[in-house]
């Protein structure tokens, strides 16, 4: 009897394998190399497309174009952590670092080939083999051979940035299968982005690299197979590209229409004013504004008068982001979710836009403002739904079914219906207003906290809404520090309140574990400032990973949006309809602009 319980349990896992196999065999068989990949569906290019969508094919080449940047740098090598590297010298700009695969700013996430000039997954995604192009040369004339990959593959997941090592470290096994054929295996886990961040991997010269010195900052022009090298690199003054003749993808359709200066330059200013006046004075041609008062009143000078100068609004289709108030949820006093809906109903937006930003922006009401992944206005779906029903409670009924929006107001910065419902919430949460403080009703402790703020326009509007705070009797102090001090409180998580905008993309993917996942909260350095740790925030990041149409990520990231809006984990703040672009006449640009909006790499200078 025993006997044949053991050859039943040896056919049954004989037969597990057999499926297995068959199964790996199916995938194998599907799978073909193509021109490109995308994150969900397919490419919009076919094979032989003549060029990006986006640009002026026929731009004409030749002249200089000078960028303006705030700061300094100390290195030319952007993938350890260690020193500040130089503007314009990895991806997405990419002028002396590309990667095997070039992104297409015209769709969510699609990569086009490049260095690799083929890709070919299965359709788990269990591994990835890309095909380099028998052109790609780095830029001392070297080919790029599978031996490069793996060599950068191997030195970046054990010596680069700690986003590196992560992604790079899920692979299982990498094998050069010819002098041009790189095979990845990756690890289980269904995360199906991964095939198109190894895509998004550099390729650096194993010739010309030395591990032993790999984590130092370096001056030493870098060796690449971009379309420029390094010309002249004066640390915390400029950086000057000059383009490569010999660049070796120049005919390529990817490359067709971009790269069109003979140099590029970034000049660096210390600080705003300067760079400003920089600007005004034609020190640079090309400049994206961040202030809505200097873009609505600033731009009232000599060049732009008589037309030397443009004042460019470029519209932009991908998410909007979230800038916010955060909530430090480690607090205990913030721990509590009508604690933080509460104090967010003191914010006048209203108010705040009319008098300190000209009335320039826009009330932001999700993590995806501005597009369809975002929830807001939206009932859920029957995805959706399904995704959320394991975790009951962790939507309001009013955000699933679209209803909710941050609390408006009079616009008179003193809101006495809002101050009343914040009142009746935080009694509700166990808070009294008591000798002009509000105070818990057990302890007596006034519900006081700090803001820390790193700049003058985040410290005006910190002491704005600590104004708002006082009105029902809660103390918000608001303290300035250096960047060097404020950065260091972050990463330890070592504050109670931010302002702080996560960027968004239209195929958001891993990066969400870093800013929401359960994991990354006890992290230290990443960017979970709320402190978030939700059962069912994980299950939607999960549920948005293994998605493999549109409609079902969508569903899935809608799903995040509405769970993260119950939780007040911050207080929604603004964003700018346009991206805010001035620029010489002489600096051109094609119509229409990407679904990302300004692309540098588009321009061109026009001959006088």
């Amino acid at each position: 009897m025993r006997s044949l319980r053991i050859i039943a349990r040896h056919a049954a896992t004989a037969a597990v394998c057999a499926l297995a196999l068959v199964a790996s065999s199916v995938a194998s068989a599907n799978a073909q190399p193509r021109h490109g990949i995308a994150m969900h569906g397919e490419p919009a290019l076919p094979p032989d497309f003549a060029a990006l969508p986006y640009v002026r094919a026929d731009a004409p080449k030749g002249g200089r174009i000078v960028f303006g940047v705030q700061g300094s740098f100390d290195t030319l090598n952007p993938y350890v952590v260690r020193g500040i590297a130089a503007q314009g010298i990895a991806p997405p700009t990419g002028l002396v670092f590309q990667a095997l695969m070039a992104r297409s700013f015209d769709e969510p996430f699609t990569l086009y080939g490049l260095v690799a000039e083929s890709i070919e997954t299965p359709d788990d995604r269990s591994w990835v083999i890309f095909r380099l192009n028998p052109k790609a040369r780095f830029s001392d004339g070297a080919p790029v051979t599978a031996e490069d990959v793996l060599f950068t593959w191997d030195l970046l997941r054990t010596k680069g940035k700690p986003n590196l090592r992560s992604w790079y470290g899920k692979v299982s096994r990498a094998t050069a299968v010819d002098g041009r054929t790189i095979r990845f295996d990756l690890d289980a886990g269904g995360d199906r982005e991964l095939p198109l961040i190894l895509a998004l991997m550099p390729v650096l010269p194993k010739h010309a690299t030395d591990p032993a010195t790999f984590e130092q900052t370096t001056l030493a022009p870098p060796v690449g197979t971009g379309p420029y090298v390094v010309a002249q690199a004066k640390p915390g003054e400029s950086i000057t590209y000059r383009r490569n003749p010999d660049y070796w993808a120049k005919d390529l359709p990817i490359s067709r229409g971009l790269y069109n200066p003979d140099e590029i330059r970034f000049d660096y200013y210390r600080d705003a004013n300067a760079l400003f006046e920089a600007f005004k004075g034609g020190l640079y041609d090309v400049r994206s504004e961040d202030s809505p008062t200097r873009w609505t009143t600033g731009y009232d000078f000599p060049a732009v008068r008589d037309g030397r100068v443009v004042k460019d609004p470029v519209p932009v289709r991908t998410p909007k982001g979230m800038n916010a108030f955060v909530f430090n949820t480690r607090r205990p006093f913030f721990a509590d979710p009508r604690v933080r809906e509460a104090l967010g109903l003191l914010f006048d937006f209203d108010w705040v836009n009319r008098n300190l930003f000209a009335g320039v922006y826009r009330r932001t009401t999700s993590y995806f403002e501005g597009s369809d992944l975002a929830s807001t206005g939206r009932d859920a779906s029957a995805g959706e739904r399904a995704i959320l029903a394991p975790f009951p409670g962790a939507v309001r009924p009013d955000i699933l079914d679209g209803g909710w929006r941050p609390a408006g107001a009079d616009g008179s910065g003193r809101d006495r219906d809002n101050a009343r419902k914040a009142l009746a919430l935080l009694a509700s949460a166990g808070y009294v207003l008591r000798d002009g403080a509000l105070r818990q009703t057990a302890t007596g402790e006034p519900l006081a906290f700090e803001f820390l703020a790193s700049t003058r326009v985040q410290e005006r509007l910190a002491l704005n809404f600590a104004s708002a705070l006082q009105r029902i009797g809660v103390t918000m102090a608001v303290r300035l520090v250096d960047d060097v001090q404020y950065w260091r409180r972050l990463s330890d998580f070592d504050y109670d309140m931010i302002q702080y905008s996560w960027g968004a993309s239209p195929s958001p993917g891993n990066e969400q574990y870093g800013r929401w996942g359960s994991q990354s909260a006890a992290r230290p350095g990443s960017l979970n400032y709320a402190g978030a740790r939700s059962p069912a925030i994980d299950a939607a990041i999960e549920a948005m990973l293994a998605a493999r149409e549109r409609d079902t990520f969508v569903d899935a990231v809608r799903a995040l949006d509405r769970v993260l809006l119950s939780g007040f984990y911050v207080i929604p703040l603004f964003n700018q309809p346009d991206q805010w672009v001035a620029r010489s006449a002489a600096v051109k640009r094609p119509e229409p602009a990407p679904l990302f909006g300004f692309l540098p790499d588009t321009l061109w200078r026009e001959s006088p």
